[in-house]
């Protein structure tokens, strides 16, 4: 059977397409865009799995007793007493919510590491090690830009 010219120049432009233009970008089209209002790096961060600049972030310092939601969609990731200070300069946490992510194995820079995503949206928050302070043993390493605190 042959294929026909226009067939063939589409399967053809596809394969192009998808040599030519990052994974991550492709893979970013399938998350959803919940907040208009978020700002430009803040959509890098979640729909393109960047990472915000160590340290400043707002939140490395919250104290208070409350929540930790997703910043697109709202989703409750974190208690605020699962919270420490891991001195690396991004928000961690011990432990997160039940269901409140999903994972997958980054191999990005040479090294294989856990990245999580919000289980409602798919936006990238950050990844996971096993060198926590507590009982879990997990440091769930998160991007500042990517959490909405809501006090109790």
């Amino acid at each position: 059977m042959k294929l026909s010219k226009r067939i063939f120049s589409k399967i053809l432009g596809l394969s192009i397409i998808a040599i030519i233009f990052p994974f991550k970008t492709i893979f970013a089209a399938t998350k959803k865009i919940i907040n208009p209002n978020l700002s430009k790096e803040q959509k890098n961060i979640m729909f393109n799995e960047g990472t915000e600049r160590p340290f400043t972030s707002d939140l490395l310092n919250e104290k208070r007793k409350g929540f930790y939601h997703c910043a697109n969609c709202g989703n409750k990731l974190f208690a605020s007493n699962s919270k420490f200070n891991s001195g690396t300069g991004w928000p961690s946490f011990s432990e997160a919510l039940p269901g409140a992510f999903k994972t997958k194995i980054d191999r990005s820079f040479g090294m294989e590491r856990i990245e999580y995503h919000c289980a409602k949206c798919g936006a990238h928050h950050g990844h996971v090690f096993n060198d926590g302070p507590r009982e879990s043993g997990k440091r769930f390493c998160n991007n500042g830009l990517c959490l909405i605190f809501k006090p109790e």
